[in-house]
């Protein structure tokens, strides 16, 4: 195909598409031209595609076909497919192509918060590190355990500060900075006050209360943290695809992780709202944190395995995110 003579040939159609679509208001007659030239318009898209994929000219088709299309078909309204695609397509692949970046985060982050809590439950400087004696005794005795009160309010405050967290560690993982900052001092944190409570004989009060709710939570911190990171690693090493596209393609898709995670956090802060303050038995309490993480990896590892073998991604499709030139390699 000669592209020049091709594009100087059909650019009359081209325009007139994108004039009719640019305007508010269209005669019958109008319409019943808007609709032919869009057709026309996606057969010439498909001829250049297929035979002289020219970057800059599908780019162009493709923005008038979709300012077109938007104006036959209107806004998108969302629907309950819509939300029945994302929560059993979309997300669960998003998870699942993250998952080993999700256990390299969790393993070097409970490396890091091992690490810490026998250096401050075996180091006695350290350990004054962590307040007076005084102090000590208020925070194992009293303030460690008074924190997890019972309640929607307590509930919906946890949710919104660790969704919070996990929304900034994706949005700013292209530094690299952020998630890996988060991360190391949330290791930091938690090692120190499991350290702190095992100098006092309190480890297994420690343990029972974080279990019902953090095994979960740290969880969703873990996967904002990997996204994040994989941001990054997606600027520093594209692969075949360019760094724009790469970027915007890996972007959507980890911002899809981000929204996941606000409901994965709801589950995790209710559970700590209500199960980990309650009066409940401890084993029914630990059996609930692991039965919620039981229940999030079967998701993330059945249903994002299934979406990934079926060409998913996490991203959005083609005709919402717009289309790309095929990239060899």
């Amino acid at each position: 195909m000669d592209l020049d003579a091709y594009t100087r040939a059909r650019t009359p159609t081209w325009s007139r598409l994108d004039e009719l679509a640019r305007r508010r208001r269209l005669t019958g007659a109008e319409a019943d031209e808007l609709v032919a030239l869009y057709q026309a318009t996606a057969t010439d898209l498909s001829a250049v595609r297929s035979a002289a994929p020219d970057p800059e000219t599908v780019t162009r088709l493709s923005q008038v076909l979709a300012r077109a299309r938007a104006r036959l078909a209107g806004t998108h309204a969302p629907s309950w497919s819509d939300v029945a695609g994302f929560v059993g397509v979309r997300l669960p692949a998003a998870f699942y192509r993250i998952r080993w970046w999700t256990v390299t985060v969790m393993t070097v982050f409970l490396a890091v918060a091992t690490a810490t809590g026998v250096l401050v439950a075996t180091s006695p400087d350290a350990l004054t590190l962590m307040g007076s004696p005084a102090e000590q005794r208020q925070y194992v005795e009293q303030s460690f355990a008074e924190y997890y009160e019972p309640g929607a309010g307590f509930a919906a405050t946890v949710w919104t500060n660790n969704a919070w967290i996990a929304a900034l560690c994706v949005a700013t993982g292209i530094t690299g900075f952020f998630p890996v900052y988060v991360l190391f001092s949330n290791a930091v944190n938690v090692g120190a006050a499991g350290g702190l409570m095992a100098a006092h004989d309190r480890l297994d009060v420690f343990l029972q209360l974080i279990s019902p709710h953090g095994l979960l939570e740290l969880t969703a911190v873990f996967v904002a943290g990997a996204a994040g990171l994989r941001i990054f690693w997606t600027w520093v090493d594209p692969g075949p695809r360019p760094r724009a596209r790469a970027l915007a393609q890996e972007g959507r898709a980890l911002f899809t992780v981000a929204l996941g995670l606000v409901g994965v956090l709801a589950v995790s802060g209710l559970v700590e709202g209500f199960v980990t303050g309650s009066a409940l038995p401890w084993p029914v309490k630990v059996a609930v944190g692991v039965v919620t993480l039981a229940a999030f990896w079967t998701y993330v590892l059945v249903l994002g395995r299934r979406a990934v073998d079926a060409g998913h991604t996490g991203d959005l499709d083609d005709d919402r995110a717009g289309y790309a030139v095929a990239t060899a390699g």
